[in-house]
């Protein structure tokens, strides 16, 4: 029993080291975003906001850089360190990040598509009545993940095992980290 915890641990860190691109983009699109809104401002024929004043340009662009510089971080470390596969327990093969080249093209797919999946989360909420700032429960805790998820399966094989320990890790690394910025005064829900 202490060996499958163990095992579900190293996993866990393993899915967290794989996903750095994805969640520094998209922690990065937001500290480091502001000004122009993708969408210029306009609405949808519906009548609303294409996407909201939360996605910018300045945000995308900013996320995607840093994010694919951690990428290539993790390559550096990969390409002196080998194969860290043994962090995932056979969930997934971490070879990618064996290089330096693997690890600016995973962080990069990770870090766009991350950026990409949040704004096409913006758009589905403006599309069943949120407005920017409205709570989304999952969507807004998973919509930059499927977006890091499905770009980097063009270089990388992603198992519903992962998926899941992602899926769950991000859930509570999400609502906990906005918890704390809302009980210190940095936002003002904590969602």
């Amino acid at each position: 029993m202490e060996y499958e915890i163990f095992k579900l641990l190293i996993s866990c860190l393993g899915a967290i080291y794989f996903m750095l691109p994805a969640y520094v983009a998209n922690l990065s699109g937001l500290a480091f975003g502001g000004g122009t809104p993708i969408d210029g401002g306009k609405d949808f024929h519906d009548g609303s906001r294409l996407i909201g004043n939360g996605v910018t340009w300045r945000g995308f662009r900013n996320g995607t850089l840093l994010g694919t510089s951690v990428g290539l971080v993790l390559g550096i470390i990969g390409t002196f360190y080998g194969d860290l596969s043994v962090l995932t327990w056979g969930i997934i093969d971490l070879h990618v990040y064996g290089s330096v080249i693997g690890g600016l093209i995973l962080g990069f797919l990770m870090a766009f598509g991350a950026l990409f999946g949040d704004a096409v989360g913006s758009f589905l909420k403006r599309r069943i009545g949120l407005k920017s700032g409205e709570s989304a429960p999952i969507m807004d805790q998973l919509d930059f993940v499927i977006g890091a998820l499905v770009l980097s399966i063009l270089v990388v094989q992603i198992s519903w095992n992962l998926f899941v320990i992602i899926a769950i890790i991000t859930i509570i690394l999400h609502v906990g980290s906005n918890s704390i910025a809302y009980i210190v005064g940095i936002k003002d829900v904590w969602y």
